[in-house]
């Protein structure tokens, strides 16, 4: 026994010692492999940056060393990182090239556009750019577009056949499982509340859909048009002829694609380009060796700071968990907005704004953070894919408001959403009673219906929302009330339509946005900054060591996500604002 004993305690203490040196040992290779992704990359001459589309796209670049190792597919891109990454490629003389590697990339329209926007940009250099894919995405062509050469796999396929939306419904699921959704709501056009009251879109809805649907493929079809040299009304001829089934020939007569290419042959391809021999070297720069390029431009030592300040994701929504993206928190955003208002060596901020809204409560939190800003400095607001509903409000106060024409804005419109469980309850036999000292003391309460009082005093809170974010917008935008209501009511916008209606001053991306607030900083030498300060990888694995948070990174990542997606506000329901302002949960546009 005492043998065993002594065995036993040996290999537990053997255990935990191999334990601890495994565990020091990979924080050794770990932050060796950070510290290697941080090394600065070198530029040889005659090389080409290459834009290997095969993820997806968000605001910012995640801090993840492991992201090399990641499979086809799997890889997470920073907007950021890949429009730094094609002006360094523009200003460095050793670059001759960009060569796009279309495979599919999971991104908002008003993204893509600017993406396309600082390629056009970088053919001002004279430098060539050369795109190819197997086969070609819709969106991935028309950012493929801009290119000198377009290439195909001569088996390959192009997808180019228009743009579909396409939202889920689930009142009948919803009826089947006993849960009731009272809605309370101000704005014909507001159709967030849809999918959980409907089996189909409303006139409303299907309007202002086909409206903004068209926008955006108008737009699509100007720039591939003018990059391609071709009209709009050929282009939608190829879209309804759906060429993808066509053989690949059918795609190169129609002017898409300019020759048809093997894949393997692609790099003597670029060679011939570059103007140089088959058996010389031709070295390759990805977005990671791009990132770590020194940019080539004097250190400024004047203490001016240009911010820009990052606000992505629903605002207080909390579906945030586990996914990467850290959403919007009103309590973080305005400590962090004072911080700015306070800096005086920030001259002027601009507030990038990618988000489809979310609480009330908190867009009105921000948009008093923002005023105040906006009194000490010059405010510049940059829309991303999405700037609505409560995206809109953080951002209708500023000096200036730049989007993209693609980018969805507007949806000034608000409502409440109270589940009542009574019939789900029912269902499984769970009864509840109550005692109250007063009329309304049960007010809230999900396992009954709200009475006619209740509802009255909902639908009060509502209309009084409301008229406070047509007042918010109205003074920050100089629009008459009464006439702004005429557009307002949840209806979304491209923003195109936008600046015509007045709700946006400039259409153009991040950089246009930076170029206007240095003019009205008035600053000759500056430093652009970004906040908030990215977050390193270790903080973020710390966060994601709960294993419920990574299984819920995976559903809202693959197909599944669109489905959570529309039920993580009832999941969070006790957390969230009751009063929302955001766009369709999914707007599933394809």
């Amino acid at each position: 026994m005492k043998d065993f004993l002594k065995f036993t305690l040996a290999t537990i203490t053997g255990i935990i010692l191999s334990s601890i040196v495994l565990f020091f040992l990979s924080i050794v290779i770990l932050i060796g492999m950070v510290s290697s992704s941080d090394s600065e990359t070198v530029v040889a001459d005659n090389s080409i940056m290459m834009l290997d589309l095969s993820g997806s796209l968000s605001e910012r670049s995640q801090d993840n060393p492991f992201s090399q190792f990641m499979g086809e597919g799997q890889k997470a891109y920073g907007l950021d990182d890949i429009l730094s990454s094609i002006k360094k490629a523009k200003e460095n003389e050793n670059i001759k090239g960009i060569y796009i590697q279309a495979e599919a990339l999971g991104a908002g329209h008003a993204s893509l556009e600017e993406i396309r926007d600082a390629l056009k940009d970088f053919k001002e250099s004279g430098k060539f750019i050369v795109s190819y894919a197997d086969n070609y995405t819709q969106n991935l062509y028309y950012l493929s577009s801009v290119a000198d050469k377009v290439l195909m796999n001569p088996q390959g396929m192009l997808q180019w056949s228009g743009l579909a939306a396409s939202p889920m419904f689930y009142k009948n699921l919803l009826e089947k499982i006993g849960v009731e959704m009272q809605i309370f709501k101000v704005g014909t056009y507001k159709s967030a509340v849809e999918p959980f009251i409907a089996t189909e879109m409303s006139p409303a809805n299907r309007e202002q859909i086909t409206v903004y649907l068209n926008s955006i493929w108008g737009e699509m079809t100007n720039e591939v048009a003018a990059s391609r040299n071709l009209s709009q009304e050929e282009l939608n001829k190829a879209a309804d002829k759906m060429l993808m089934f066509y053989p690949a020939e059918e795609s190169v007569s129609y002017g898409l694609v300019d020759t048809l290419i093997y894949k393997n042959d692609v790099r003597n391809y670029l060679k011939e380009m570059v103007g140089i021999d088959e058996d010389d070297s031709m070295p390759v720069l990805g977005i990671q060796e791009m990132v770590n390029v020194k940019k080539n431009v004097p250190k400024d030592k004047s203490g001016n700071i240009i911010a820009v300040y990052y606000a992505y994701g629903e605002i207080d929504g909390g579906t945030s968990v586990g996914s990467g993206e850290e959403g919007i928190n009103s309590s973080k955003v305005i400590k962090d907005l004072k911080k700015l208002k306070e800096d005086e060596n920030v001259k002027a901020v601009v507030l990038r704004v990618n988000s489809p809204g979310g609480s009330a409560y908190g867009s009105e939190q921000i948009w008093y953070a923002v005023s105040e800003l906006k009194k000490e400095k010059p405010v510049i607001v940059s829309m991303g894919d999405y700037a609505a509903s409560g995206g809109y409000y953080i951002s209708c106060c500023a000096d200036t408001i730049v989007a993209d024409p693609t980018t969805l804005t507007g949806s000034i419109g608000i409502f409440g959403m109270v589940p009542n469980f009574k019939g789900l309850t029912e269902k499984i036999g769970v009864d509840f009673d109550v005692v109250k000292t007063n009329k309304y003391a049960d007010f809230g309460m999900l396992t009954r219906p709200m009475n006619a009082g209740e509802k009255e005093l909902m639908q009060m809170h509502i209309n009084r929302g409301y008229d406070l974010f047509l007042t918010r917008c109205s003074e920050g935008r100089g629009i008459d009330k009464t006439e702004l209501d005429k557009i307002a009511q949840g209806r979304v916008w491209t923003g195109a339509t936008a600046k015509e209606l007045g709700l946006v001053d400039v259409l153009g991306g991040l950089e246009t946005a930076l170029n206007i607030a240095i003019e009205k900083a008035g600053v000759e030498a500056y430093t652009v900054m970004n906040y908030p300060k990215k977050k390193d990888f270790l903080e973020t694995l710390m966060e994601e060591a709960n294993p419920g948070n990574y299984i819920k990174a995976q559903l809202l990542n693959g197909k599944a996500g669109e489905l959570y997606r529309q039920f993580n506000l009832l999941e969070n329901f006790e957390q969230c604002d009751r009063l929302q302002m955001r766009v369709p949960f999914e707007l599933n546009i394809h």
